[in-house]
């Protein structure tokens, strides 16, 4: 082995795993939030968990960043404990598919080999990939077939990367100090902590696979001392969800120590029925040679075997880890930390469901908010302290989540984002500003209340009345701004508009005759005041329903840089028959 075949081969494993990366990322890009729907929804007994999650990691190529997902989903409380056992043994089956692919390096010695099948041979699967790839990806105007693109030059990169390897190592083949070294990994411990520790540094039992593979060519490679290390891989694998796990809420660690014990007991039952096999009937095959087929098909098999001995036990997966992790006393107000969980910097493997968790938790802002006003509203009819603190309580948790909202998004910026990925969060920044400007007025609205119960000042009948038509049109459109956020839904937000021009009108109307009211004497100074600083701050609540409608809006016709207020203005305008049957809809309904 010369430097020039060790810098060679480096090159082919930095080509290798450059390229499997590149495939995963525009796969996971292809499946979009899709990925997370699928984790979620098909988790209703362990044969669909495993099947789903069989198929997810196989189009992911990847069992790590299925788990990390997982792991992620568990934590946000989108996805039970038990829901996860399935996937995660899914997950492992899932994993062996890049190792079956990786099998067809075996044909490029095959001379005799026909014309189908040399299309098979991965020197020319490298280059059609990379040459369609290519192509496709420098072409392509939509983000989705660019991605398709990415897919197939990473195919291309990954087999190229493994030929280089294998063309790279094949002197080791003579080596004398390579077979010694395999040699000592027949004892079961030490190839199993060879294959743990290099997965679990690579984190990927897809590419360590590949990599055994690769050194396979060499023939130097028996059986004996393959079957630990790829027993080994599949534990190694567990290393980054685990660390992912860190700092998450219990049921999440208890997910990631499935996926751990999931992995240790079957490395252990299958190691004990091997040798027991070997050591007493004996394996013909035991110092045989192993090649890239038998590779891929003993870490299938092995994967696959496990799983169905514990289809009947996974129950027991799940007790063992809450044996492991003990529940503690925890006190969650009202949900507002299982809420915050849902921004899991776990998700930034995958954007586009950090991104839709983000939406949740911007839309959760909106709905708290909503709560707030609806709460405030009762404080006029019957002074409450407890409903007070209540609506502080909530306040206070619109802020902190605006912090942590405006802090994940930040980061959530440096990822390899997509233009509609990018166009998404762009609108959660507008829209999680808005929603918590909406918390702050209803705070403003809830002080006059207090101000009002410390002054003991009472509003006229009338004016009672007028506050509380105002407020049912105001109720309305945060609604509907939670709802066309929540959705996207462009028909809910062009409704938004006639209402808050609607509001607007009730507001000028409604301090033209508290100012009558006044003059008159039926108000008395104070509660004029009053009065008038809360139509101020309810006309503010309805302009930023209105912003939040312009802003999803603005996305959905891919014009992020939509200005706001010309639009509005032309909506007032030159609006169409829809808008009038919507204004006239409105002020009917909200008629004094």
């Amino acid at each position: 082995m010369s430097i020039f075949n060790v810098i060679g081969m480096a090159g082919g494993l930095a080509m290798f795993l450059y390229g499997m990366n590149m495939m995963s990322t525009g796969l996971e890009r292809l499946s979009g939030s899709m990925m997370e729907a699928v984790l979620q929804k098909m988790t209703s007994n362990i044969f669909t968990g495993i099947l789903f999650g069989a198929l997810v990691t196989a189009a992911v190529q990847s069992s790590s960043a299925t788990t990390v997902i997982v792991v992620g989903l568990v934590n946000a409380g989108l996805l039970k404990l038990k829901g996860a056992v399935g996937i995660i043994m899914g997950a492992n089956i899932g994993t062996t598919v890049t190792g079956q692919i990786l099998r067809l390096t075996k044909l490029e010695g095959n001379e005799s080999a026909g014309f189908f099948l040399s299309l098979l041979k991965p020197s020319t699967l490298a280059a059609v990939f990379s040459i369609v790839g290519i192509l496709i990806f420098m072409c392509a105007k939509r983000i989705k077939v660019k991605n398709t693109g990415e897919i197939l030059l990473g195919l291309g990169i990954l087999f190229q990367g493994m030929l280089l390897m294998q063309d790279k190592i094949a002197p080791l083949a003579e080596s004398e100090t390579f077979k010694t070294i395999f040699a000592s990994l027949k004892n079961p411990l030490l190839g199993v902590l060879v294959g743990t520790i290099f997965t679990a540094v690579i984190q990927s039992s897809s590419a360590s696979i590949g990599i055994l593979q690769a050194l396979s060519s060499t023939g130097a490679i028996t059986f004996s001392s393959a079957f630990p290390i790829i027993m080994g891989q599949n534990i190694g694998t567990c290393a980054t969800p685990l660390i992912s796990s860190i700092g998450a809420n219990k049921n999440a660690r208890r997910a990631a120590m499935i996926h751990l014990y999931f992995n240790i007991i079957g490395t252990v039952v299958f190691l004990a029925a091997v040798y027991i096999i070997q050591y007493t009937i004996g394996l013909p095959f035991w110092d045989d040679v192993i090649d890239t087929n038998v590779i891929a098909n003993f870490h299938t098999l092995f994967n696959v075997t496990v799983t169905i001995l514990f289809i009947p036990f996974s129950h027991l997966l799940e007790k063992l880890a809450l044996i492991t992790i003990k529940d503690k006393e925890e006190s969650h107000a009202d949900g507002f930390e299982a809420t915050e969980d849902l921004l899991d910097e776990r998700f930034f493997t995958s954007p586009s469901i950090a991104i839709n968790q983000a939406g949740k938790a911007v839309t959760q802002m909106g709905k708290y908010a909503q709560y707030n006003f609806r709460e405030m509203r009762t404080l006029f009819t019957k002074y409450d302290q407890r409903t007070v603190d209540r609506i502080k309580e909530y306040e206070e948790a619109i802020d902190r989540m605006e912090d942590r909202l405006n802090g994940y998004l930040i980061k959530l910026n440096d990822c390899d984002l997509t233009e509609d990925d990018g166009r998404s969060l762009t609108t959660l920044l507008h829209l999680l500003s808005e929603f918590e400007r909406i918390g702050d007025y209803t705070i403003n609205v809830m002080e006059s209340a207090m101000e009002m119960y410390d002054k003991q000042i009472r509003f006229s009948d009338s004016a009672m009345q007028e506050f509380h038509t105002i407020c049912d049109a105001i109720d309305e459109i945060i609604e509907l701004s939670i709802t066309c956020a929540t959705h996207n839904d462009i028909d809910i937000a062009t409704k938004i508009e006639p209402l808050e021009e609607v509001i607007d009108q009730l507001k000028d109307t409604l301090k033209a005759r508290h100012v009558q009211r006044f003059k008159t004497g039926e108000c008395v100074i104070d509660a004029g005041v009053i009065f008038l600083d809360i139509l101020t701050n309810l006309e503010r609540i309805s302009d930023h329903c209105s912003n939040i409608a312009v802003y999803v809006i603005g996305k959905l016709m891919n014009r992020e840089g939509i200005n706001r207020h010309e639009y509005i203005q032309r909506l007032h305008n030159v609006g169409s028959d829809e808008y009038r049957r919507a204004y006239e809809g409105y002020e009917g309904k909200y008629k004094l």
